[in-house]
């Protein structure tokens, strides 16, 4: 490997380190659910406020994110995004109150615009035919860091239920949640001092008009014979972003008859993303795997699995698109997701939950148990009907705390159905509609508008993230765990209809010959 390659991969190694801290700040959450719950006494909506609140963050962070990298650079933007997330962990594992733990959470929020600036960064200095694969290492860093967060709360739950001294003298035991946020610090700070060691992006040199510091760059990521070509290059691009043409006037245009089939297509991705309810699973995981009846600390463990998977996949379908091709992709992973939803609906449609005299004596950690004696024998056919009557008997609060143990004694379930379904639904999403979308968002919009649509379109896509996971805890409260999943099939079924006749093939196709595919056809003369 020469040397400005091998700079080039450790200036993105560094870079998309940022897709790790993002995935662990985004699952760390996860584990902590119960505990926030128990301890600041919150209503669902309320538990959905503090697991969104980064979801929110980002929405005003988009706004600004542009402005932030031509001004200061987009190495010096991502190390504000690095002390963000460090400050956010920091605050968020000391939050005294609810209000506090949100706030910590929201400038955590800020922070994730950064895995735009990361890929923009990574594709302006790496060499063109190593762009796609350095470009998709934040993507493989997303999943990563979704894993590591899914395997630190499974370790920090063991810690907290062992009898060791110096689990008891750190607190561990008692201030569980809080470690478990606070082990991204760590990594969030490791990230910060690493940035000191990327330069400047030579796009933003030249576009701040110093050009002999941006040939001086490129030398140590490019070919000495292509620097000229590269300097020419990113010239006529500035040139031609600077065009006096306002945001609202690109808006227009991209909502214009022109770009009609394009809108349909980038607004439907956004949309359907997110309304496969992806982030309840991901950022509620031991709490959707409690309603199949395993037990809190085996349903940490089945979490890990969630990370596997998408790893996996993440892999696979990088590796595939530009062999498969982006429509059958999107196309037949929509109805593998759709499928998979469908499998996860009926496992908990068809469950029971059946609470017997024996199961009562076994579940001393309940403060007297004995209120559940009205209950023995008693059928339930849906987990909100068993929900509903164990508020009426223990209380709302003893109810939420002892409900993995309440469905692990009482759940009649095909759990191993469900967690292949889940599992299913994971390994679809993060192979089809989960990356390609973004593939498909760099290739579909012309140059003169990509810098306004797709940070607007990662807007609504963002907002839809914020819904899911603002009301999937009063989803699961009021509507049931099954009810939820189908409606989130449901909704992935309209938008994969839609994307059926609309979506075209841009697999191996310039711009241009997007632009020409994409084009809304002439009116007949009559």
């Amino acid at each position: 490997m020469g040397s400005y390659k091998k700079n080039a991969f450790t200036y993105a190694t560094i870079v998309a380190m940022g897709g790790f801290v993002f995935g662990l700040d985004a699952a760390l959450i996860s584990g902590t659910v119960k505990f926030i719950t128990q301890e600041f006494s919150l209503t669902d909506l309320e538990l959905g406020s503090v697991v969104g609140a980064p979801a929110m963050g980002v929405l005003l962070a988009l706004v600004f994110v542009g402005y932030a990298c031509n001004k200061y650079g987009r190495r010096t933007t991502l190390m504000f995004a690095a002390i963000l997330y460090l400050v956010s962990a920091v605050c968020s594992s000391l939050a005294p109150t609810y209000w506090t733990l949100i706030t910590a959470r929201f400038l955590g929020g800020l922070a994730f615009s950064s895995i735009s600036l990361a890929s923009m960064y990574i594709g302006e200095i790496a060499p063109p035919k190593w762009r796609g694969k350095l470009v998709s290492m934040t993507q493989i860093n997303i999943v990563l860091g979704l894993s590591a967060a899914y395997f630190i709360n499974y370790l920090i739950l063991g810690l907290a239920d062992s009898d060791a001294h110096w689990v008891a003298a750190l607190g561990i035991n008692q201030h569980t949640w809080r470690w478990m946020l606070a082990t991204e610090v760590i990594f969030a700070l490791l990230w910060f001092v690493l940035l000191f060691f990327i330069p400047r992006s030579p796009a933003w040199l030249l576009y701040k008009g110093r050009e002999d510091e941006a040939e001086k760059m490129l030398l140590k990521v490019t070919p000495q014979n292509e620097i000229a070509q590269k300097i020419q290059e990113m010239r006529s691009s500035i040139e031609n972003s600077n065009q006096d043409r306002s945001m609202l006037t690109q808006l227009k245009e991209i909502f214009s008859r022109p770009m009609r089939i394009t809108m349909v297509i980038a607004m439907t991705l956004a949309i359907a993303q997110q309304a496969t309810g992806i982030n309840a699973i991901l950022f509620y995981a031991p709490t959707v795997f409690e309603q199949l009846g395993i037990g809190t600390d085996a349903a940490f463990a089945q979490a890990i699995y969630i990370g596997l998977t998408s790893v996996v996949f993440t892999v696979l379908g990088l590796l595939l698109v530009d062999r498969i091709g982006r429509r059958p992709m999107i196309i037949w992973g929509m109805l593998w997701i759709v499928l998979s939803l469908g499998v996860c609906y009926y496992g908990f449609e068809t469950a029971n939950y059946t609470i017997t005299e024996s199961a009562i004596s076994e579940m001393s950690s309940i403060p007297d148990a004995e209120r559940l004696n009205p209950l023995i024998d008693v059928p339930f056919d849906s987990d909100i009907s068993f929900k509903k009557a164990l508020n009426e008997t223990l209380g709302e609060t003893d109810a939420k705390a002892y409900s993995g143990l309440l469905l692990q004694k009482a759940a009649n379930i095909n759990a191993l159905l469900i967690l292949l379904g889940i599992l299913s639904f994971i390994g679809a999403f993060h192979f089809s509609i989960g990356p390609v979308m973004w593939v498909l968002f760099s290739e579909i919009f012309p140059i003169s508008l990509r810098g306004i649509a797709i940070p607007f379109f990662t807007l609504v896509t963002s907002f839809v993230s914020y819904l899911v996971q603002k009301f999937f805890p009063w989803q699961l409260a009021t509507m049931g765990i099954s009810l939820t999943l189908l409606f989130y099939a449901i909704v992935v079924t309209i938008g994969m209809v839609i994307l059926y006749f609309f979506l075209k093939e841009t697999k191996n196709m310039s711009i241009e010959e997007v632009q020409l595919a994409l084009a809304p056809k002439p009116k007949r003369q009559t």
